[in-house]
């Protein structure tokens, strides 16, 4: 399910109580995803051969050849004996300087092993093509199992099952092996859904076998299954394993770890399971309520940055460092302070005795002296020594603590501008001046004084109009103000967006930008070679209009991010005091909650995520997946497979290909189920409930599972090796020499010659 579609399937379930949703979720569960299926070195197990050798025509090599594991033992064996993948890795050790090889469980030994892993088995079907690796099983099978017959043959009658329907050439090819490779005296063949009825002593009913790469519904009269009546649906569990793969690569595109398909298998297994009422069920899983529970969190290896972290002792030593630090950065402050103080007051003390000494000096030799120090008149020496004294004050009320009030500013006379400049010499032209420009600035604050009170004025005006418009007409004042948040927030999306697209070389935005600029780079050489030399650009205001059009967006600047930001979180704020209708929820901060977000419990369940941290986001969430995934069996559509379901082919067998109502009946009465796909919880209870409602009132209906779904093929087929009919349906050496590879004896338990 993609995180656009999962918002679909549960529309209304943000309206759980907030004070649940802010409420801390206990510590997940958190369940390792497992490396590689390495099972360790197992040695050969003669014992079985050598307690064959009581009996050997009634002792049989029993291989139920699967696609997903193979399974192999004697045929008075409880239990198979080896179970293993029909895989094999094989390569040149340059080292060594000799060919490895590496069956089953063993080729996940190393990353060189996993590298060159090669099945048996085309890839999503139960047809063996190839036929290298299979000769690899089986070389592992016999010599596992401690077989040691003369001239390195098999000197023991092999059972080996098939899937139904099996191809004429597969069979043909087996034989060959069996029998030129390894000179098997006999070799008998049986379909693994029937070796497993036949064990769960089944004789009328319906077989839903669902195992490793197809479902298959078989019906059996009599013991006799009827082939020709013999259904498939291309789904089985490889398939469910891809598609979780599939579903978790949409919904983690980024994920940093490599998911594969045994991982998924594996996550198949163990955490899904079909739920009674599939519509109903996925409605409501990712509500708030119990989400923890449901919520699976699968960790992926990964490795974390570790900070070191510093005892109590260090951390005491780096605070005392810090004190220690501030105090002398402290102590430099204040001496630099005395230092300026003395400074000033020195200076202070020079120019009082500068002007003291003034009092008795001549005027031309006052203006001398004037000069000397840089000052213009003695009016400029006055407002020196009084800007020396005040800022002296300030220092020192300021080192004791006492807040200073702020004195009232002194009006400001400028006299001389109102006398001509011809009745002043040099000197009072330029204090003339120097009051000119000083009249301009005090002038300039007191229209930016005037300006900002009727700015204030102005607002006080809209707030007095606006609050009236409120009073009066309530309902245009508050259309209007959801009206301008909508604006605020379209505006905020298009910045977004614009954003987006600039970072996206194929939009539309950035090709017009480089298109713009292509034409900017081609206009400037071709104006020369006409012989234009003249650069008139920016004589038309429009020239400027190419610097927005190549810019990185109309409102990349923070000031206007901010004024978007802060417009709408007034308007929000109005709309929550005075709109009945809109609540913390509807606010943008409420809707970038990860409390509120559907996508967010989709993707992280019922708990925060930190970017920051590698462990987070080595984790991957099973939610509805847990039930999506075994859905397909039930309904294949959504998987995008044009077939019925398994319940539509299961009734359509029954009614529609048996006319007999007692026909009908003894199938009902025993439909059974088999095969590793079947596994999961509630897969009987699912398959009766549908199943029911495909069938008469009256209909009795008994559905119940294999003992072990997995092994009893194999059971089944070791039970009837043993029973003496061996004999009878096997195809012996010499039968094989005679007519050829392709013949096949038939059975209540095998296929039928095609």
């Amino acid at each position: 399910m993609t995180v656009t579609s999962i918002q679909n399937v549960v529309p209304n379930r943000l309206t759980t109580d907030p004070t649940e949703r802010k409420a801390a979720k206990p510590l997940p569960q958190v369940y390792n995803a497992i490396d590689h299926p390495f099972k360790g070195y197992h040695p050969p197990q003669p014992e079985g051969y050598q307690q064959s050798k009581a009996n050997p025509d009634s002792s049989a090599i029993v291989i139920d050849n699967g696609s997903n594991l193979i399974k192999a033992g004697w045929s008075f064996d409880k239990t198979p004996r080896l179970v293993f993948p029909p895989v094999m890795a094989r390569y040149r050790d340059r080292k060594l300087n000799r060919a490895c090889q590496f069956i089953g469980y063993d080729s996940y030994v190393d990353a060189t092993t996993r590298g060159q892993l090669r099945n048996a088995f085309d890839p999503g079907t139960s047809v063996v093509g190839n036929w290298d690796v299979m000769e690899g099983v089986l070389d592992h099978t016999f010599i596992k199992l401690g077989v040691d017959g003369a001239s390195g043959g098999v000197d023991r009658p092999i059972v080996m099952t098939e899937p139904i329907a099996n191809l004429s050439y597969p069979r043909r090819m087996m034989n060959e092996i069996l029998f030129e490779c390894y000179s098997a005296p006999s070799v008998a063949y049986g379909i693994d859904s029937l070796f497993s009825y036949r064990y769960n002593n089944g004789r009328n009913g319906l077989i839903v076998d669902s195992s490793h790469t197809a479902t298959h519904v078989i019906p059996v009269l009599d013991s006799k299954p009827l082939l020709s009546n013999c259904s498939r649906l291309n789904w089985g569990g490889i398939n469910g394993s891809e598609y979780l793969l599939k579903l978790m690569r949409l919904k983690y595109p980024t994920f940093p770890a490599r998911m594969t398909e045994s991982q998924m298998q594996d996550l198949v297994h163990n955490h899904c399971y079909v739920s009674k009422d599939y519509d109903q069920e996925l409605g409501g899983f990712l509500d708030w309520t119990g989400l923890e529970d449901r919520d699976h969190i699968v960790q992926y290896p990964f490795t974390e940055h570790v900070v070191p972290e510093k005892s109590e002792e260090e951390l005491a030593r780096i605070a005392e460092r810090k004190k220690e630090s501030g105090r002398r950065l402290q102590e430099q402050a204040a001496k630099m302070r005395l230092d300026k103080l003395m400074k000033k007051e020195q200076e202070l003390e020079y120019y009082k005795d500068l002007q003291r000494g003034l009092a008795s000096e001549p005027k031309k030799e006052i203006r001398r002296i004037l000069e000397a120090e840089d000052l213009k008149d003695e009016a400029h020496l006055d407002r020196l020594i009084r800007d020396l004294e005040r800022s002296i004050r300030r220092s020192r009320n300021k080192d004791l603590g006492i807040e200073e009030n702020e004195e009232p500013a002194e009006e400001m006379s400028f006299p001389l501008l109102d006398v001509p400049d011809e009745e002043l010499d040099e000197a009072g032209l330029k204090e003339k001046r120097h009051q000119r420009l000083m009249k301009s600035n005090v002038e300039a604050r007191q229209r930016a004084k005037a300006e900002k009170e009727a700015e204030k004025a102005r607002r006080e005006e809209e707030e007095r109009l606006d609050r009236e418009k409120r009073e009066n007409d309530f309902e245009s004042w508050i259309g209007e103000r959801r009206q301008a948040r909508q604006s605020v927030l379209q505006k905020m999306k298009e910045r977004d967006r614009m954003k987006a697209d600039l970072g996206n070389r194929k939009s539309l935005a950035s090709q017009m930008r480089m298109k713009t600029l292509a034409n900017l780079a081609s206009d400037g050489p071709k104006k020369r070679r006409r012989g234009a030399d003249d650069d008139d650009f920016g004589a038309n205001d429009d020239d400027w209009g190419v610097y927005r059009t190549v810019a990185t967006g109309d409102q990349s600047d923070e000031e206007e991010e901010e004024d978007l930001g802060g417009a709408l979180t007034n308007l929000e704020n109005e709309l929550l005091e005075h709109d009945p209708d809109f609540t913390e929820n509807h606010t943008l901060a409420a809707q970038s909650d990860w409390t509120k977000s559907m996508v967010h419990v989709f993707l992280r369940g019922p708990w925060p995520f930190d970017p920051e941290s590698q462990r987070e986001a080595h984790q991957v969430h099973l939610n509805v997946e847990r039930i999506r995934v075994p859905e397909v069996v039930f309904k294949p559509s959504i998987a995008g497979i044009d077939q019925a379901g398994l319940v539509e082919v299961a009734a359509d067998i029954v009614n529609q290909r048996f006319s007999r109502g007692e026909d009908r009946q003894r199938l009902l009465r025993d439909v059974f189920l088999t095969g590793g796909n079947t596994v999961f919880q509630n897969f009987d209870e699912r398959f009766r409930q549908d199943f029911r409602e495909h069938l008469a009132d009256d209909a009795e209906l008994v559905v119940r599972r294999a003992g072990d779904a997995v092994l009893d093929a194999w059971r089944g087929a070791a039970q009837w090796a043993s029973q003496g009919e061996l004999g009878r349906v096997s195809i012996s050496r010499q039968e094989y020499l005679e007519k050829g590879s392709d013949y096949l004896k038939e059975h209540e338990l095998g296929n039928a010659m095609s």
